[in-house]
């Protein structure tokens, strides 16, 4: 009687295994749509915005908003949490399911709790609860990230997982190429009717989308776009270098040359610096590699086939270089001197105008800030500003995404900051600035802990082992960590890059259990 029951507890086991296998097969496809179909969402909506301020500027005031980029991913990042979640739910409850024991438990924990506390004590709860109605990155779209982050560690994945992972984003750089590509010559895909169709077929009637827009990407704007194809470069190109496989190895170095090329037409400084910083990795891990020789031969390929790339984009547009090249020198090769010289005439008539106008009218000016633009681009004169505002709600913060309504527009400091005093400054260009002030000190501090968290089981493990899926989820998350100095966070970004370090994290877990069952 008692083999009997050993052997339906054994088959009960079995089949709880079992199925804890095919749910964690079933998650893991929605992780892949997060990671390579969100980012790709590009749907026109209309919301009904309640502003906090009386105002009579249009980007402040409330009534109904337009948005292309945000709202449809983020709604499908929250509808693929939840799916996840139950699934993930019943099998914790219905199938004896673990979850890993980690610290990582604790601080993320934290920070969903602090995240919930600001959003209930903000000035404006509705604002930090769904965020900016163009950008919806408030509590509900971070505690989804956090949530995703949770789910993808705690389940096991196949062996294949980083081509699955590689592959799934494919799509995202060979459509941002096109889109981007496009646009910068000046064929802008929004202007094609079929484009058009399909972007706003989920409009009410008579919506349209407005004159002047344009489509650089799938992301929001050009920040954002070299933000995240830094990482795709760096993912793609570290892929690369440590694949065995030839015929892989082109296709990963195909897709960071392309990721490459889209980093350069964003025309945002952001993605260049975090490209700079973190091809010291890349060739570390090159040097690090089983083949070196072909890994290098690899880096060698990918900067020869990017120069001419280079070239041929900075002579269409010289910014290019002035965005990259042209942060750490001065002068530009890609600027004609006839140029410079009509800019310097144009300058110089402007203040003959300036003393004559005085001189006739005979009566003085008052003394304003010289206009300037403070450095990154007007950010630190935000992150200032952003700064001053923590001082008043040190605790909890403003509530997330609330930036907008909450900072000091019109400042006569701004001439010195960002060059124009009437400029509306919707964001603080920074994703730890956005911490900072949407979540106070306390949860500032929490986010810290966590990201420092998962760099301490980052180290760990790659000192360790030398595989291609720990190094390129390790760079990745590097990437992404070092562009946030200087751009937001976004559903389209935030989301794939949260399940991708949820996954890194579930492997080193695993490892880990590995070598302690092997100890035991």
């Amino acid at each position: 009687m008692s083999k009997f029951y050993e052997k339906v507890a054994y088959r009960d086991v079995e089949e709880d295994i079992q199925s804890q296998k095919s749910v964690d097969k079933w998650i893991f496809g929605l992780l892949l749509i997060v990671i390579g179909f969100v980012p790709l969402i590009v749907m026109a909506s209309v919301v009904e915005v309640q502003s906090p301020l009386v105002t009579n500027v249009s980007a402040l005031t409330g009534g109904t908003k337009g948005d292309l980029f945000t709202h449809y991913k983020a709604l499908a990042v929250l509808i693929i949490t939840i799916l996840a979640g139950v699934m993930f739910m019943a099998k914790i409850i219905f199938m004896n399911g673990e979850i890993r024991k980690s610290k990582l438990n604790y601080a993320l924990g934290a920070f969903a709790v602090v995240i919930v506390l600001s959003t209930f004590f903000s000035p404006n709860i509705s604002i930090a609860l769904h965020g900016q109605y163009n950008r919806s990155d408030g509590a509900i779209s971070w505690l989804c990230y956090l949530a995703l982050f949770f789910i993808a560690m705690n389940i096991d994945y196949p062996k294949k997982v980083l081509n699955y992972i590689l592959y799934s984003l494919y799509p995202f750089v060979i459509i941002n190429l096109l889109i981007i590509t496009m646009n910068f010559y000046g064929n802008d895909l929004l202007q094609k009717t079929v484009v058009k169709n399909i972007v706003t077929s989920f409009l009410p009637v008579g919506a349209n989308i407005g004159e002047g827009s344009i489509l650089v990407g799938t992301l929001n704007q050009w920040n954002y776009m070299s933000g995240m194809f830094s990482i795709m470069v760096l993912m793609f190109l570290a892929a690369a270098v440590l694949e065995k496989h030839t015929t892989k190895a082109i296709g990963h170095l195909m897709i960071a040359v392309m990721s490459m090329a889209v980093m350069l037409m964003s025309i945002s400084t952001s993605g260049f610096l975090t490209f700079c910083l973190m091809m010291i990795i890349v060739l570390f891990i090159a040097f690090r590699s089983e083949k070196k020789v072909q890994s290098f031969v690899i880096v060698f390929i990918f900067l020869l086939v990017t120069a001419p790339v280079f070239h041929v984009l900075a002579s269409k547009n010289h910014n290019i270089w002035s965005e990259s090249i042209g942060f750490f020198v001065n002068s530009n090769p890609y600027v004609k001197e006839d140029t410079v010289s009509m800019v310097s005439m144009n300058n110089n008539i402007q203040m003959d105008w300036i003393k004559k106008a005085y001189a006739a009218e005979k009566f003085e000016l008052p003394v304003l800030p010289e206009r300037a633009t403070s450095v990154g681009s007007g950010r630190a004169y935000i992150w200032n500003k952003g700064i001053d505002l923590v001082k008043e709600r040190p605790v909890f913060g403003y509530g997330l995404d609330t930036f907008m309504y909450n900072f000091p527009h019109y400042a006569l400091d701004a001439r010195a900051g960002m060059y124009d005093e009437n400029t509306v400054i919707d964001k603080p260009h920074s994703m730890y600035i956005g911490w900072l002030y949407g979540t106070g000190v306390v949860g500032f501090l929490c986010a810290l802990v966590l990201v420092a968290m998962t760099l301490i089981n980052m180290l760990k493990i790659v000192m360790k082992q030398n595989q291609s899926l720990v190094w390129v989820l390790a760079i990745a998350w590097g990437a992404y960590l070092i562009q946030a100095f200087f751009n937001d966070s976004l559903p389209g970004i935030s989301a794939t890059m949260w399940t991708l370090v949820g996954i890194f994290i579930s492997i080193t877990l695993n490892s880990k259990e590995k070598v302690d069952g092997r100890n035991n």
